[in-house]
């Protein structure tokens, strides 16, 4: 099973771009995502390539559901 995280578009350049979430940047490829994201929207990425963009109120929910998940992980 896969879990993908929202991650927050930070720059766009071309086919690249960077992205943020939880403190982690990396740069990912936008060759295969279903639209072109812009700075500000989330994606879900998937072995380096962003695979879906989001809405950010539905990316913000994710993220918040993420956040709860590990502050009962280990309870």
């Amino acid at each position: 099973m896969c879990l993908a995280v929202p991650m927050k578009v930070v720059e766009v350049d071309g086919n690249r771009a960077r992205v943020h979430a939880g403190g982690i940047e990396k740069e990912i490829y936008l060759d295969i995502v279903d639209r072109e994201p812009g700075v500000g929207d989330y994606v879900i990425v998937h072995a380096g390539f962003a695979i879906h963009t989001m809405a950010p109120q539905e990316a913000e929910e994710s993220l918040r559901l993420f956040h709860q998940m590990a502050e009962g992980v280990g309870d």
